[in-house]
């Protein structure tokens, strides 16, 4: 059983000066840190984003469209 979540190792060029401007941002104190940390913003932002636009489409008055298709 894995007590952590999967991760993989890769190999990728960052800028160094917006890295620590991020770090000083998230008060993070590693490259890793920063950058898993940056990515769960990132994809929470995308969640709600996702169930915003789901909450806007569940809540519209839709018109009837049975008669468009005759």
């Amino acid at each position: 059983m894995y007590i952590l979540p999967p991760m993989t190792k890769r190999l990728i060029d960052i800028d160094d000066s917006t890295l620590r401007d991020a770090q000083a941002k998230l008060g993070t104190g590693t490259i890793k840190d920063t950058v898993n940390e940056a990515l769960r913003i990132a994809a929470d932002q995308r969640r709600h984003a996702i169930s915003n636009a789901l909450d806007v489409l569940a809540s519209a008055e839709l018109t009837d469209r049975d008669l468009a298709w005759r």
